[in-house]
């Protein structure tokens, strides 16, 4: 049976919570989430993740009826151009939302098989039999470093470049989506964050705490917890999905 749940929280330092989320589950059907990290000042990166987060869920109706049916991955892709046009043209309208933007990760899962997309550095990971693997690629110069050989994974999560991300919703007419697809099973996880978990969290912990059981509520606050031990300095956004 799936299960699914999630949060959000403003953290220790950050005065305000730009972080989005948003899930729904159902049984025999499908179920989808997605996770938004605001970028661009308070007030606009607010409603840039609120706005994506909208956009998206909207998008997520059409499963529900069988004759506007869609294949999934591309109807993720479209829910997340359709955000992105949403941000773009309300940062138009305001000189207070100049250059606002959004990471997005999204997730649709129907039967056994997973549809993620992602802009920007928020994350999906896929746990299975006992091995935490991450689906995403972060859009981020760190990233860049780290592929390039130039820098470890541990020392990207230091860097004091690592909130810089070279792609998200809302800073242009269009976004270039990445799609992944692959096969779950019974007993796997998946789970999207924004990266106020990773920063301070890593994939080893993510993967024993959610070794350690219980339910996706459970494995989430235990997870948040973390977080706030280490001084969560920033906004955290956790959805955990299990099989």
């Amino acid at each position: 049976m799936v299960s699914l749940w999630g949060l959000t929280d403003r953290g220790l330092v950050r005065r305000d919570n730009q972080d989005a989320c948003a899930y729904e589950l159902r049984e025999g059907a499908y179920a989808w989430a997605v996770v938004c990290d605001g970028m661009g000042g308070a007030a606009a990166g607010d409603l840039a993740s609120a706005m994506a987060v909208s956009r998206f869920r909207n998008h997520m109706v059409c499963l529900e009826e069988p004759e506007e049916y869609q294949e999934e991955g591309a109807l993720l892709v479209q829910a997340t151009e359709a955000a992105n046009r949403a941000v773009y043209l309300k940062a138009g309208t305001n000189r207070a939302y100049a250059g606002m933007g959004t990471t997005l990760v999204g997730a649709l899962l129907r039967e056994n098989t997973l549809w993620v997309v992602n802009v920007g550095d928020s994350r999906a990971y896929h746990i299975t039999r006992g091995v935490i693997q991450r689906i995403t690629r972060d859009h981020s110069v760190v990233e860049d470093l780290v592929r390039k050989g130039d820098i470890t994974p541990e020392e990207a999560r230091h860097h004091p470049q690592k909130n810089l991300i070279t792609r998200a919703l809302g800073t242009a007419r269009q976004v270039q989506v990445d799609l992944f697809q692959r096969q779950v099973e019974e007993g796997d996880a998946v789970l999207l964050c924004s990266d106020g978990l990773v920063n301070v969290v890593t994939d080893e912990e993510i993967r024993k705490e959610i070794l350690a059981g219980g339910t996706p509520e459970e494995i989430c606050r235990r997870l948040l917890a973390r977080t706030l031990e280490e001084g969560a300095p920033d906004n955290v956004t956790i959805v955990l999905l299990q099989l």
